[in-house]
């Protein structure tokens, strides 16, 4: 006797898996920014120095980085939509959690385990969709999914400033009990279970550790380095790294089913869409952290003026989302990307070409070109590595594609620390033309998709 497998939802429940799909998303990416423009007030609030409650930010950042691939792999053993009921009842806790902290101490622990709930999120949201989509409509969404990433990334600063004018800094967390009980409730009705679970797979704890000393010593070396820690500090988290980074491969080659999806980064258009994604993040951070820095202290643009010349990036993205998500299946995605990373080249280096006294319109143009660059390009590319991988193995693609996401913005601010310290006045310059080369490195990545073939869904 065969099971039949469903290939998509039906439309009621189709609407209410995806609502469930955007709020916790939009929960767990909007919490990796809202608190940098409130860090000053919570330092003061809380006696502690500016340099300590940049843990408040690092303490997410890194819960995340080092949870995503072990809470994606335990989806694919338990089920995606139990690993996301949980993360978003321990995100609404942990909100509650930071709201009421009376110290920096409780606050950076609540942000860690905030953290892990919004990794649940994350580690399988991609999955869900392609459990929640026919094959066929797949690429929408996705285009769904690029959408709320970037409307959330860019909504986190705006949204902290809305609340601060009327509230205290409180508010930034309580914000998300509400939103969290109300997606808990529709993930309760409408979340579809997993086609292909394994219970036979066993979660192999001495990876789950190793992934975490990897990736987590990863990330504090780069932040480190960003923050100008001693060399030697930094040398010796990096050869943490290559030193666990090693035995942690070597045991993952040993294993049926990796935790580190191994067996996916040989599938020629999986890795290469990592690689094109890891780059293209990194550009963006590259140029989102370092033109703040020239907007306000060379141009003397107030803060909100710079808030809005950054703007046209994100809504550029908002609007090309929906139209690559409809080219996906008709357009091959090798092609589409190399396009979307051209133009947003051409962007970062006409961003790094302007003139002394540039007005308004030189600056919106330029970005809006770079943000629709990358709108074309976000949703082809993750499309692509979910798609690439057998349906059996969609945790480990979708774990992957956040901590590909991940690697690279974390990159690309620890590039512009680099820049900064080795150019001083003009580290937004170096930035720009670093991050223009890395997305024609990008393209050039992206192109190497078109002679790669599939892997079979059978």
């Amino acid at each position: 006797m065969t099971t039949k497998v469903v290939d998509g939802l039906p439309v009621p429940q189709r609407y209410g898996a995806i609502l469930t799909i955007i709020i916790g998303l939009m929960m767990a990416v909007i919490d990796g920014s809202i608190a940098n423009v409130a860090l000053p007030t919570i330092a003061s609030d809380l006696n502690a120095t500016p340099a300590r409650s940049i843990w408040i930010v690092n303490a997410y950042q890194i819960a995340i980085v080092i949870s995503l691939l072990p809470l994606s792999f335990l989806g694919e053993m338990v089920g995606y939509r139990r690993v996301y009921k949980w993360g978003l009842g321990i995100f609404s806790l942990t909100s509650l959690l930071c709201a009421v902290s009376p110290s920096l101490e409780v606050l950076t622990f609540a942000r860690v385990a905030q953290g892990f709930g919004g990794a649940a999120l994350m580690s399988v949201n991609v999955a869900l969709i392609r459990l929640i989509y026919p094959q066929r409509q797949l690429g929408r969404g996705m285009a769904i999914n690029s959408f709320i990433v970037a409307v959330s990334s860019a909504a986190g600063p705006t949204l902290a400033a809305a609340i601060l004018a009327v509230a205290s800094w409180q508010w930034l967390f309580l914000i998300n009990i509400p939103m969290g009980i109300v997606a808990l409730l529709l993930a309760l009705r409408f979340l579809p279970a997993n086609q292909h679970t394994s219970q036979a797979r066993r979660f192999d704890v001495r990876s789950a550790v190793m992934n975490a000393l990897t990736f987590g010593l990863l990330i504090t070396a780069l932040s480190s380095f960003s923050q100008g820690d001693s060399l030697l500090l930094v040398g010796a988290e990096l050869l943490g790294v290559l030193m666990i980074g090693f035995f942690f491969v070597r045991r993952q080659l040993e294993l049926p089913v990796p935790m580190l999806p191994l067996d996916l980064l040989r599938i020629p258009l999986f890795s290469l869409s990592v690689g094109t994604s890891v780059c293209s993040f990194c550009a963006q951070m590259l140029a989102l952290v370092s033109l703040p820095f020239f907007l306000q202290s060379v141009l003397g643009r107030s803060e909100v003026e710079t808030g809005l010349l950054l703007t046209p990036w994100p809504l550029a993205t908002m609007a090309l989302s929906p139209l690559a998500g409809a080219l996906i299946g008709r357009v091959h995605a090798g092609l589409l990307g190399s396009a979307g990373m051209i133009l947003m080249a051409a962007g970062l280096f006409a961003l790094a070409m302007l003139p002394a006294q540039p007005s308004d319109i030189d600056i919106i143009w330029r970005m809006a070109l770079c943000g629709a660059g990358f709108g074309l390009f976000q949703s082809p590319n993750n499309h692509t590595m979910i798609a690439s991988a057998p349906p059996q193995r969609s945790g480990g693609a979708s774990g992957m594609l956040g901590t590909a996401r991940l690697l690279g913005q974390s990159s690309g601010a620890a590039l512009v620390a680099l820049m900064f310290t080795r150019f001083g006045d003009g580290g937004t310059h170096a930035s720009l033309i670093c991050a223009g080369t890395l997305a024609v490195l990008a393209a050039l990545v992206s192109g190497l998709r078109v002679q790669s073939k599939p892997v079979s869904q059978a």
